[in-house]
């Protein structure tokens, strides 16, 4: 019997072998490289990354609350260029919380303390167990567009293409910092003014944050283990 898809023309993409992908994830990545704690792109832009400390906005009076969003309001009027929040949520590992209020059970000599702190651990393993405990990192993005270099769209398009613009390494990072610096300070001050401190990531806290986004810590089966007991 004559198979009915004899007739048909074979289409090239499923004739192909299945080829293991060998490529690091460094391959799909946007970024060329890190200088002077300045992120370069492969398109020849470039940014810095500013981490922000956070505010308990509830436990402030109203008056204070009032303030805060009024200056919050004024540093986004003040922006006369873009920038990027990132908001970073990771579930939050108490192992080694754990460990030191156990450590320090073992120094307790007064029945009544060592029974508040029994109390107490076992409060915070109930509450890990009901629900999540998050930990959130806040991120200011302040980027750096190619075109500020002077690019032109078909040197742009032929850099997103893997073709290498025709500015050395060491112009890009010269230009982004005369255009980068003032605009980080200025949000620094800015911050500042509703009790937010701002700090630049250096090439170091740079790639271990890539590298902790790309490649995510799995729960190791101790930690697991000792939440449930």
């Amino acid at each position: 019997m004559k198979s009915p898809l004899a007739g048909l023309p074979k289409i090239p993409i499923f004739s192909l072998r299945d080829a293991p992908i060998t490529d690091t994830a460094q391959a799909f990545l946007p970024i060329a490289d890190i200088t002077d704690d300045i992120v370069l792109f492969k398109d020849g832009g470039a940014a810095l990354v500013l981490e922000s400390t956070s505010l308990n906005f509830g436990l402030l009076s109203d008056k204070e609350q009032e303030a805060v969003i009024f200056a919050y309001a004024g540093l986004l009027n003040s922006l006369s260029f873009s920038i990027q929040i990132v908001v970073r949520s990771q579930r939050k590992d108490i192992s080694n919380y754990i460990d030191y209020l156990d450590e320090a059970a073992k120094k307790i000599t007064t029945p009544k303390l060592k029974i508040l702190m029994d109390s107490y651990r076992n409060f915070i393993l109930d509450s890990v167990k009901k629900k999540n405990v998050l930990g959130k990192k806040f991120y200011i993005v302040v980027p750096f567009s190619q075109f500020e270099l002077g690019v032109s769209k078909s040197f742009a398009s032929a850099a997103r293409m893997g073709k290498p613009l025709s500015f050395p390494e060491n112009y890009v990072i010269k230009k982004a910092k005369i255009t980068l610096y003032p605009r980080r300070d200025h949000l620094i001050r800015q911050a500042g003014r509703f009790g937010i401190k701002l700090r630049q990531l250096t090439k170091n806290d740079l790639v271990e944050l890539y590298y902790s986004i790309f490649n995510p810590e799995m729960p190791s089966r101790k930690k697991t283990e000792e939440i449930k007991e």
